[in-house]
């Protein structure tokens, strides 16, 4: 692969960090007046040591740290990216055993300061913004899908810095800082994939006032914990009776010593991230929460956060197929000149240009609303502040709700742009890219599972429509949306009309009547990309002013192409759209 800075060498990532992002509306959700600074000055407290103390500090902190993330990314897990892949992983009697590489580049991210990206300063992590540890896990992703993913589950501390008791938080997130704890996700079972309301595993509280939990889950990844380090596995078990549904389960912290791995699956790609079939057998567990909020609290908002992960790993391995095709295509000679120049060769780098550019815009929007919320929640609970008084503050609700759709939005759109993006990398080089010769093969493999894992793209569709709909009526919360960011620039004709073919093509689905059996839920995809074309198209055009003097004719031209595409696609969803319900009427 490509050797060099992933952070540095990627113009419009740069962009993104340097001109489009408003750093003091991120700053201000926070850092909250620089509170970190202000109790390190008064107390000491060795984790804040490193807490910005005003604007300009902040910014070149997140920068310092996206270099350095970088850098590694590009000149030292990218180089043996390919070797991990060949050794993958050795599985013996519940033991898992990691590539020696694969530890390596982790223990120099360790040494770097970079490993608790994900985790709140206070506990011993780093301290980013969402938007910040988006761009890290795209330069991460780009060098190797998999290895992000060990990242991400070694920050997997949000679950329990939201919703555990103090004890829990001292107990076990300062461990994951330090790289002692992995942490895992155990909801899908053998034979309950995405049906979580129904699954089986069973916890059940003894007279010691311990609770038991029993069953098997599936598709775990990081069950065994990474190395040296054993996992907290996060885990959905059922308190109610098995009629109970979604109201019967719980959420409960399982130490990955009381519980046995009986395999890990073989799998396409990501051949360095092991999936575990998980036995738990009377294996002791600490609740998270109240009792029967496992699935509709505590598990739905691990999952949004894990979406968002899933985004920006597509989009890193999308960056990595456009960049590996580029560079095959400017230096691949044919019919005398490198292919680059062929027109069809150059009309799919443009479109892959164009879609990633696109792609960053809709992941780090989402990034941005989860910022907007998340922290007045985390900071108030740290300031005793009851969650009932956060939820009266009116910004807040707005933005938690923007961020429950843009989540799944974004991760649905990311991850399917993502393959289209690695299917025409691989098309550029040709034969020699169906061989292993060259990178682009592991990348097509790579991010296949990205459009299925945490909740397929069908699955993203069920959760987007409802918001989409509703947010599109007068009231709505994103019409509302739409209305301001259009207020900060002059859209264009062509961005306007887009707007009017987003709702007519709701209009068009929301007038379908309800005895049409399944029909809505037929053509819900139709809406979910309609509306996802024209956030990604209002987000381009938004933000072609904001971009440096010498970097706008290019996005303005990105946008153009976008736009034109977007239309297209909006007109041709209309027409699917009431061409069924001809055909139902006609039947």
């Amino acid at each position: 692969m490509i050797s060099n800075n992933y952070f540095s060498d990627n113009a419009d990532l740069r962009d993104h960090f340097d001109s489009l992002t408003d750093w003091k509306e991120i700053i201000d959700a926070y850092e909250e007046n620089f509170a970190d600074y202000e109790a390190y000055q008064k107390t000491g407290q060795e984790e804040l040591a490193f807490a910005p103390g005003n604007y300009e500090d902040a910014i070149e902190f997140y920068k310092s740290t996206l270099e350095a993330g970088g850098d590694i990314a590009g000149r030292d897990i990218s180089q043996v990216a390919k070797v991990m892949d060949e050794v993958g992983l050795k599985y013996n009697d519940g033991k898992v055993t990691f590539p020696k590489e694969m530890i390596d580049v982790i223990e120099k991210i360790k040494s770097a300061g970079l490993l608790p990206y994900g985790i709140h300063r206070h506990y011993g992590g780093i301290g980013l913004p969402s938007v910040v540890q988006s761009m890290l896990s795209e330069s991460v992703s780009r060098a190797d899908g998999g290895l992000a993913i060990t990242l991400g589950c070694m920050n997997l501390a949000e679950t329990v810095e939201r919703f555990g008791t103090e004890e829990m938080i001292q107990e076990y997130v300062p461990k994951m800082a330090a790289g002692e704890l992995c942490g895992a996700m155990a909801l899908t079972e053998p034979n309950y994939g995405s049906d979580l309301p129904n699954l089986q595993t069973k916890a059940v509280k003894g007279e010691d006032g311990v609770w038991k939990i029993t069953g098997t889950k599936r598709f775990i990844t990081h069950a065994c914990g990474f190395d040296k380090a054993p996992s907290i596995i996060l885990t959905l078990a059922r308190t109610g009776s098995t009629t109970s549904g979604a109201r019967g389960l719980s959420f409960f912290l399982v130490h990955s010593k009381d519980v046995y791995v009986a395999s890990i699956e073989k799998k396409m790609g990501l051949h360095c991230s092991p999936t575990c079939e998980v036995v738990f057998e009377n294996s002791p567990g600490i609740l998270i929460g109240d009792e029967g909020k496992g699935l509709v609290k505590y598990s739905m908002a691990m999952m949004n956060q894990a979406r968002l992960n899933i985004a920006a790993q597509a989009m890193g391995i999308a960056s990595a197929a456009y960049f590996e095709g580029l560079k095959y295509a400017t230096e691949r000679v044919q019919f005398g000149k490198t292919i680059d120049q062929i027109p069809a060769v150059k009309k799919m780098l443009d479109r892959m240009e164009r879609e990633v550019a696109g792609m960053r815009c809709i992941l780090y929007e989402a990034s941005r609303a989860v910022d907007l919320y998340r922290w007045k929640e985390e900071r108030g609970r740290m300031n005793g502040i009851s969650e009932k008084e956060i939820r009266k503050d009116e910004n807040f609700k707005k933005w938690e709700k923007l961020a429950s759709l843009f989540t799944p939005l974004s991760k649905y759109y990311i991850t399917e742009i993502a393959n289209l993006v690695a299917y025409d990398a691989l098309q550029i080089h040709g034969g020699s890219g169906y061989t292993e010769d060259y990178d682009v093969a592991r990348i097509y493999r790579d991010v296949r599972i990205t459009n299925i894992y945490e909740g397929t793209t069908q699955l993203q569709t069920v959760a987007c429509i409802g918001g989409i709909v509703s947010g599109m009526t007068e009231t709505g919360i994103f019409r509302e949306y739409v209305k301001e960011e259009m207020a900060k620039f002059s859209p264009s004709s062509e961005l306007k009309e887009l707007w009017s073919s987003l709702e007519s093509v709701v209009n068009e689905f929301t007038g379908i009547d309800s005895s049409s059996g399944t029909l809505r839920e037929e053509l819900a995809f139709e809406v979910v990309e309609s509306a996802a074309r024209f956030h990604v198209s209002m987000l381009m055009e938004r933000n072609i002013p904001r971009a440096k003097v010498e970097r706008r004719e290019g996005r303005k031209a990105l946008t153009q192409s976008y736009l034109l595409d977007s239309a297209a696609i909006l007109a041709a969803n209309l027409t699917k759209i009431k061409g069924r319900k001809k055909i139902l009427a006609a039947v």
